[in-house]
């Protein structure tokens, strides 16, 4: 009885140290904000949208006036909006309006972030977008980075989405730790950010992006989500770190994510945007 006792205590103190490394490892939430897309020269609307469980988030929407598509824009576990105005930029030269979103808990937006918690803010900044008239609801495209790739992908099963594009993501949380935490058990693990399991079931035009330099998420973990995936779907190759992408990079990911959504008719043509 003794060792069975001792046994239990060991399983219990391993399990609340699992628990306490997954919630410090999985989000970074930042509450201050550097800087708005007005220091790019672009005009956005600051919004809040209030999402089921009553918790409301910030987002801001950057209009083009070329109105190609819509692109629900899901970040890292990182910082917050304010930190993504290099890509907000680059999708804007494409053309495309953007709403990019902060999570529970990540800059003015309320709450704590959790699993169930973002992927009810994903599904919000969709819904937002459907009251809006000013918005092609045909021409709705998520695009996730890094953790927001199963942010996306989630939102993918729950909404009629135009396209998928997923940036630099893996398949699922159990595999994310296996390559930062090998000692740690993964069916210890709550979060479950299983994008493997559910992209079978996502059928819309996807396109995965990832580098081989990836020093964060490797990239054997974008390759196997890509193979996971229901057609149809294309496989981009960049170059760059997870969070450094080189200017030729850039431009090669905006031609190819464009000539992805011309493929699959999700966008309008047009002769204005700078990014062809």
């Amino acid at each position: 009885m003794q060792s069975v006792f001792y046994i239990v205590v060991t399983v219990a103190l391993l399990a609340a140290s699992v628990r306490y490394i997954e919630s410090r490892s999985i989000f970074y939430p930042i509450r201050s904000i550097a800087a708005t897309p007005a220091a790019l020269g672009l005009a956005f609307e600051d919004v809040f949208i209030k999402t089921e469980d009553n918790v409301t988030i910030n987002a801001w929407l950057v209009k083009s006036s070329t109105q190609r598509g819509t692109l629900i824009f899901c970040h890292g576990n990182a910082g917050n909006i304010g930190d993504r105005l290099e890509k907000i930029l680059l999708f804007h030269q494409m053309g495309l309006n953007i709403l990019v979103i902060d999570y529970r808990g990540y800059g003015k937006s309320q709450g704590q972030p959790s699993e169930a918690g973002i992927y009810k803010d994903a599904v919000a900044a969709y819904d937002y977008l459907l009251t809006r008239q000013d918005i092609d609801r045909s021409r709705i495209i998520g695009y996730g980075e890094s953790l927001g790739g199963a942010v996306a992908v989630d939102l993918g099963t729950k909404r009629n989405l135009a396209a998928l594009i997923i940036d630099s993501s893996f398949t699922n949380a159990a595999d994310m730790a296996k390559t930062i935490y090998p000692f740690i058990p993964s069916f210890l693990l709550g979060t479950k950010l299983d994008s493997a399991a559910k992209v079978r079931a996502v059928t819309i035009p996807k396109l995965f992006i990832h580098s081989r330099a990836d020093e964060i998420v490797p990239f054997r973990l974008g390759e196997r989500l890509y193979q996971a995936a229901a057609q149809p779907k294309e496989f981009l190759e960049l170059s760059g770190g997870h969070n450094n992408t080189p200017v030729d990079a850039q431009e090669k990911m905006a031609r190819e994510i464009i000539t992805f959504l011309r493929r699959h008719n999700v966008i309008k043509q047009s002769v204005n945007a700078s990014n062809e």
